[in-house]
């Protein structure tokens, strides 16, 4: 568990790091062992910020070649804790109301969530990843197929026609 005690912590800056299992986060695949955080934590009179970088490393499958691959996210974020009673801040999420009676921040929810918002949506192994080749499936990141231009579905004959034309 990611566990920062505050009671009795003196205002000002402070700073914490953190190795935990993915696992014991809740993360599953495609993250495999540990996530590291370094915390920065600035402590005020009624509010408490906190800057978080974050580690995790990841076994994918690219989108476009089919490939597996391992890959590091780095991902950063920020959160404002204050202490009082819960206003409505369901529009800032970046914001956390704490009662005035807590003693520690559980950082193991932020840090899951943020881990899950840094995956990519379309997961590439390579930016410039030239995917499959439609019909025979070679994999073009290794060089062009063998495949015939004239294998093109009927639907796709006008685009052809028209790529010709503006080719000459």
């Amino acid at each position: 568990m990611m566990v920062i005690k505050i009671s009795n912590m003196s205002n000002g800056l402070h700073r914490f790091v953190f190795d935990e299992l993915s696992n014991d986060l809740g993360l599953e695949e495609p993250f495999y062992g540990n996530v590291s955080v370094e915390a920065n934590l600035n402590k005020l009179h009624d509010q408490i910020i906190l800057s978080a970088s974050v580690r995790l490393h990841t076994k994918c499958t690219c989108d476009r070649c089919n490939k597996d691959f391992e890959k590091d996210i780095l991902t950063d974020y920020k959160m404002v804790y204050l202490f009082g009673s819960q206003q409505d801040s369901d529009e800032l999420p970046d914001l956390t109301f704490l009662p005035r009676e807590t003693d520690k921040i559980l950082l193991d929810n932020d840090v899951r969530d943020y881990a899950m918002l840094a995956l990519p949506m379309k997961i590439l192994c390579d930016k410039n990843c030239k995917g499959l080749c439609s019909h025979c499936g070679h994999d073009l990141n290794e060089g062009p197929c063998q495949c015939n231009d004239e294998a093109v579905h009927d639907y796709w004959l006008p685009l052809l026609e028209l790529k010709k034309k503006y080719k000459h």
